[in-house]
């Protein structure tokens, strides 16, 4: 079977789930396709009512896989939708990465958003406007004279609606117009008509994203309030073409959706943590070094769990391939010493989280040219010296926050070694992780990998969680140091 069509279905039990499919990432049709094998496996038996029909799925999405956030943390019913009762204007731009708004505007759904989609010209060059009507719903809006659309001057009317206006893809042409006050087609109208907040996805040839024009006009949008998400670094359309300027994933968008429109409790507001992330990288000439298989995704998640709380997070964050985190101030780094410099200047903080892969080691002196390999005699000899511990450093330091975790990826005697570092290290808490090929989690294992497997080390013992998704193990991260900082005053 090539898809599944979800239809006939009371809508109390579309909206479960729709619930559900948003709690994991997945779409109506592939949480269809969780629930009818698990039935069929004979994992879950008949239900009749609504409340045996709500318990019965929630047991299937918890047995075929992780606990959702929700009910790992507490074991509370289903919630309603992330985005339930919210409106998204969707501005879609032209480029190539119009496609994955098809993507965006499914996902949003999900959560139980209503979304409105405008599209400029060169955007129905990529997409079409059936596509688009066809998931959101809705009317699709193209025209600024359309005499339907404008006979209650609907440009006004669309911009005031909603709760959040996205721009996504966000092209160099468009960030222009909002940055010098242009109106010269819908897109652009609604954009200066707006009295809501703007959430822009940018995506260009790198070439694009980097000309000082851009860059002004980025700058510029910032000060008037424009909150963006990505540009990621990647391929990218164009035949050997890559750089920065590839559109943030559509589920990146919609967590930066959801902390701009989160108005739940913000059990961190007012607290400064700082979070380290990625691999170091080491230089051993100018085209060599050495580094590790971290890509970010767990810190840089746990930075993005944080601000959600309501937290002031300061991401220092090695080399990486993935965009920055909504909400979070980021700074850049190579090496291991300048994370440790950017770290310790950002003391004094409440909290600081460790996930970062620092290498353990760089070489004495790195060469200033490259290294040539030379006939008959062997490969060069590289003198190591020790890189600072960065954790330690800040777990025994003056400024010392009131709770810092590290991180503890291990090979073996994980939880040896993880009570050794949680002394040594001056740590409260250690997030240990087995980063073994033989840990069973997915097939590249959990460096590089979207799920982990960790236990929480402490003083009072050993907690160990379940296999989930990487987001997963952040919301559950950030809620416990929310819960440990109640009772800290720094």
């Amino acid at each position: 079977m090539a898809s599944i069509t979800i239809r006939n279905l009371d809508d109390e039990v579309k909206e479960l789930l729709r619930r559900l499919a948003a709690e994991n990432d997945r779409s109506m049709e592939e949480q269809a396709r969780v629930m009818i094998r698990a039935a069929v496996n004979g994992q879950v038996g008949p239900v009749g009512r609504l409340d045996q029909i709500e318990k019965a799925l929630h047991k299937l999405a918890t047995s075929q896989g992780t606990p959702t956030p929700a009910s790992a943390l507490a074991g509370k019913s289903l919630p309603r939708g992330t985005l339930s009762n919210k409106r998204i204007l969707l501005i879609i731009g032209g480029g190539i990465a119009a496609y994955k708004a098809l993507d965006l505007i499914r996902r949003l759904r999900e959560r139980g958003a209503a979304v409105r989609v405008v599209m400029t010209s060169a955007a129905q060059e990529f997409v079409t406007t059936l596509s688009v009507g066809a998931l959101s719903a809705d009317h699709v809006f193209i025209d600024l004279f359309d005499r339907n659309d404008e006979h209650d001057v609907g440009h006004i009317r669309l911009s005031r609606e909603a709760d959040l206006l996205v721009v996504a893809p966000a092209t160099a042409d468009l960030m222009a117009k909002l940055a010098n006050g242009h109106a010269s087609d819908l897109a652009s109208t609604v954009l200066i008509a707006t009295d809501k907040p703007v959430l822009m996805a940018p995506a260009m040839n790198p070439r694009m994203w980097s000309h000082p024009a851009t860059r002004r006009n980025r700058a510029s949008l910032g000060k008037d309030g424009i909150t963006f998400v990505g540009p990621a670094k990647g391929e990218m359309a164009e035949s050997n073409e890559a750089g920065e300027g590839r559109m943030a994933e559509p589920l990146e968008i919609v967590a930066a959706v959801e902390a701009l429109l989160d108005a739940g409790p913000r059990p961190l507001a007012g607290r400064k943590i700082i979070v380290t992330s990625g691999p170091t990288h080491e230089p051993i000439d100018p085209v060599r070094y050495i580094a590790n298989r971290s890509s970010g995704k767990q810190g840089h998640a746990i930075a993005a769990a944080l601000a959600r709380l309501g937290a002031d997070v300061r991401l220092v964050s090695g080399p990486v391939t993935i965009a920055d985190p909504a909400g979070v101030k980021t700074l850049h780094v190579e090496r291991a010493q300048e994370m440790r410099d950017a770290v310790e200047q950002l003391l004094p903080a409440d909290a600081a989280v460790f996930v970062a892969a620092v290498a353990d080691w760089r070489t004495e002196n790195s060469a200033g040219e490259k290294i040539k390999k030379v006939v008959g005699e062997g490969p060069p000899v590289l003198r190591m010296v020790e890189n600072p511990d960065i954790l330690a450093g800040v777990g025994h330091h003056k400024h010392r926050p009131g709770l810092v975790v590290g991180f503890a990826a291990e090979t073996q005697d994980l939880l040896r070694n993880a009570e050794a570092k949680l002394t040594k290290k001056g740590a409260d808490l250690i997030v240990a992780n087995d980063v073994s090929h033989q840990s069973g989690i997915g097939p590249s294992g959990v460096m590089g990998g979207d799920r982990n497997r960790v236990r929480i080390v402490s003083k009072a013992g050993v907690e160990e969680w379940p296999e989930m998704t990487k987001d997963e193990v952040a919301a559950r991260l950030a809620a416990l140091i929310a819960e440990r900082l109640k009772t800290i005053v720094v």
